[in-house]
C-alpha cells in the first residue's frame, strides 16, 4: 500500500478519521472525489471492545494507575481506564509544555475514529444567540455564518447519526430531527417540573448520538451503560462503523492508518500533499492531492500548519493574519450542586439498565428573555441526572452498615458547562525545545479561564442549589470554583473563520485565506465556543465545508 499512496495523486487528502474527518471522507468520496483518509493512530475492531466486560477479568481491576503510568495527562479524563488506555495517547511519547501556573489537559486519542470512540455523545444546535453574540453584548466579533446557514446541515448530520431527543421550543436550543427520547427518572421529572414551574426553565432529556429505535441499519441501545469502552452494536454513533465505512465503501477512498503527519507540502501558495511519519517505521512518507483537508482535532490540526512554515509562510502556513494558535477555548466546568431526594424510596439495583445519558438544562442568562446579567455576559447550561445509588458513605458498621449501604439514596446532581470566552492571550504555538517521539516539534500551551468565566461558574454553583432546593432536596452541596482548561475536553478555536482575512484564519466555508486549497473543519475555526457540547456543530460544519469543496470541483476550481 505505502508505494501506492507514494505514486497516487488524490483529489483530497483528509487528515484525521474521527467526528468530522469520517464525514469529510464519507462526504466527499460518495461525491465521486477520490481521497486519502490518513489516520495517525492504528485501526480498531469491534473485537476489541469491553463494555460487558466484568472488571475482576482485568488484572488490575481497574484500579490500579500504575498501568497508566505512561499516560498521566490521558487518565485525567473520565473515560481513560484500564480497559481502553491504550487507544489514548501515550504521555511520554506525545508531549506538549504549558507555562508555570497555567496547567491545561490535553485529552487525546490515537486510533481511527480518534474521541469519538469515548465522547459523551451529547449533541446541540448552537443558535443564533451563540453566532451572533457579539452583536447582543458587544464582546469580540460575530461568526460570519448564521443558524439558517447552518441549520440543513444539522439535519443532514442528526438524521444520519441518529439523534435521540425531546422537543422543547425553546429559542437557546433549536429542535433537531430526534429519534424518540429516553425516559426521564422520577427524581428528573420532579427537577423538570419544579424548575419550569418555579424559574421558567427548561429541562430536557440530553439530547444524545444513541439510538433509541433501530436507525440505518445500526440496533438500538441496550443499556449496558459504559459507552466509553466501546459499543458492538454500534447504537452510538462513532466514526469507524459508520462515516469511514460509507466512505470506505465508495471505493473512492483509501484509509492510510498509522501515518502521523508532521505538516503540509507547499508548493508556493497552493497545497500539494502532507508529510507523515509512520508510526512503527519511524519512515517518512508523502501523500499528494489537490486538496489538503484537516481535521486532526483543534490543536493537532493548528500544531500541523505551525509545523509548516515555508518561505512564503515563515510563521506557519495560512498565518498571514498572525492569529494561528489565537483564540482557544474550552468550556468552563467547576460550578454546580448535588443533594439527595430522602422521600423517593426506591432501593438501588446492581443490575439496573443503564441508561447512557443525562439530563441537560437549556441556558437561562443573558437571553433575549431574561436580558442582561449585571455581572458576566454569555452563559451557561447544565449536564446532570438524579438517580438512586448505593451508598458506600453509609453510617454504622457490620449488618447496619451493610443494611444502610443497600438501602442507598436517591441523588440529584448539575453541574455547569459555561462559555469560555475569546480571548487573544489564549493560545498555542510551537515549543522550539520539545519534540515526540517522532521528531515532530510539540506545541506548548497557554491557556487560563478568566474573570467572566469564574464568574459563570460561581452564578451556576448558586442557581444549582437553588433549583435543587426548590425541588425538595436535603443534604445539598454546591461548587463554585473552576477547573483547568482542557477539563471539558470541549477545545475549540485557533483558527477562527470570518469574512475579514486580516482578522480571520479561514472563511465561512473553513478555506484558508490564504491557501485556496487548503480547510480545516474541526472545532479550529470556531469563533466562540458557546455553551453547548461543540461535536454536532463540527460535524455540521464539516458537511457544509465538504458540500462547497465538491462545487469548488465541479467548477473547476480547485
Amino acid at each position: 500500500m505505502a508505494q501506492d499512496i507514494r505514486e497516487k495523486a488524490y483529489d483530497v487528502i483528509v487528515v484525521g478519521s474521527g467526528a468530522t474527518g469520517g464525514w469529510a471522507a464519507k462526504r466527499l468520496s460518495e461525491a465521486g472525489l477520490k481521497v486519502a483518509l490518513v489516520e495517525a493512530g492504528r485501526a480498531v475492531s469491534a473485537r476489541e471492545f469491553t463494555e460487558h466486560m466484568p472488571s475482576f477479568l482485568l488484572k488490575y481491576r481497574n484500579h490500579s494507575p500504575e498501568v497508566m503510568r505512561t499516560r498521566p495527562i490521558q487518565r485525567q479524563c473520565y473515560a481513560c481506564m484500564e480497559y481502553n488506555y491504550e487507544w489514548f495517547v501515550n504521555d511520554l511519547e506525545n508531549p506538549y509544555s504549558t507555562p508555570p501556573n497555567k496547567p491545561f489537559s490535553w485529552q487525546r486519542l490515537r486510533i481511527l475514529g480518534g474521541r469519538s470512540l469515548v465522547w459523551g455523545r451529547q449533541s446541540y444546535r448552537l443558535s443564533d444567540v451563540d453566532f451572533k453574540g457579539a452583536s447582543r453584548d458587544g464582546y469580540d466579533m460575530d461568526w460570519p455564518i448564521s443558524y439558517a446557514d447552518l441549520s440543513p446541515y444539522y439535519d443532514i448530520v442528526e438524521r444520519y447519526i441518529g439523534v435521540s431527543g425531546a422537543r422543547e421550543n425553546n429559542t437557546m436550543l433549536p429542535d433537531g430531527q430526534f429519534l424518540p427520547p429516553m425516559k426521564m427518572s422520577c427524581g428528573e421529572i420532579r427537577l423538570r417540573e419544579t424548575i419550569k414551574q418555579k424559574f421558567g426553565r427548561t429541562l430536557t432529556i440530553g439530547r444524545a448520538a444513541i439510538l433509541t429505535a433501530p436507525h440505518n441499519g445500526r440496533a438500538p441501545c441496550h443499556y449496558c451503560g459504559p459507552c466509553e469502552r466501546g459499543c458492538m452494536t454500534y447504537s452510538y454513533f462513532s466514526s469507524p462503523f459508520t462515516t469511514v465505512k460509507d466512505a470506505l465503501k465508495t471505493g473512492n477512498c483509501t484509509l492510510v492508518t498509522d501515518a502521523i503527519v508532521s505538516h503540509v507540502d507547499m508548493d508556493g501558495n497552493k497545497a500539494r500533499g502532507v508529510t507523515y511519519i509512520h508510526r512503527t517505521t519511524r519512515e517518512s512518507r508523502q501523500v499528494r492531492g489537490r486538496a489538503v483537508v484537516l481535521c486532526a482535532q483543534a490543536l493537532e490540526s493548528t500544531r500541523i500548519l505551525l509545523n509548516s512554515s515555508t518561505r512564503e509562510y515563515p510563521r506557519g502556513v495560512g498565518n498571514s493574519s498572525g492569529l494561528l494558535g489565537r483564540y482557544l477555548m474550552d468550556h468552563v466546568v467547576g460550578g454546580g450542586a448535588s443533594g439527595t431526594f430522602e422521600d423517593l424510596k426506591v432501593l438501588p439495583s446492581a443490575n439496573p439498565p443503564h441508561r447512557p445519558n443525562g439530563i441537560y438544562v437549556v441556558r437561562f442568562r443573558n437571553t433575549p428573555d431574561t436580558g442582561k446579567h449585571p455581572h458576566f455576559i454569555r452563559g451557561y447550561g447544565f449536564q446532570g441526572d438524579s438517580l438512586p445509588e448505593f451508598d458506600p458513605g453509609a453510617p454504622g458498621i457490620g449488618r447496619d452498615y451493610k443494611k444502610a449501604v443497600k438501602l442507598g439514596r436517591y441523588m440529584v446532581s448539575l453541574g455547569g458547562f459555561g462559555e469560555s470566552l475569546a480571548n487573544f492571550d489564549n493560545f498555542c504555538e510551537i515549543d522550539p525545545n520539545l519534540k515526540d517521539a517522532w521528531g515532530i516539534p510539540a506545541l506548548r500551551i497557554s491557556m487560563v479561564h478568566g474573570k467572566n468565566e469564574a464568574s459563570l461558574m460561581r452564578d451556576a454553583g448558586v442557581t444549582a442549589a437553588e433549583m435543587l432546593e426548590a425541588a425538595g432536596a436535603k443534604n445539598i452541596r454546591l461548587t463554585t470554583g473552576t477547573e483547568m482548561p482542557g477539563m471539558a475536553v470541549h477545545e475549540v478555536g485557533t483558527a477562527r473563520m470570518g469574512e475579514d482575512p486580516k482578522k480571520s484564519v479561514l472563511n465561512p466555508f473553513c478555506q484558508s485565506h490564504d491557501v485556496s486549497n487548503l480547510l480545516m473543519t474541526d472545532g479550529s475555526c470556531f469563533v466562540s465556543s458557546a455553551c453547548q457540547n461543540p461535536t454536532l456543530t463540527m460535524m455540521a460544519i464539516t458537511v457544509r465545508a465538504c458540500d462547497h469543496l465538491v462545487e469548488r470541483f465541479r467548477r473547476r476550481e480547485v
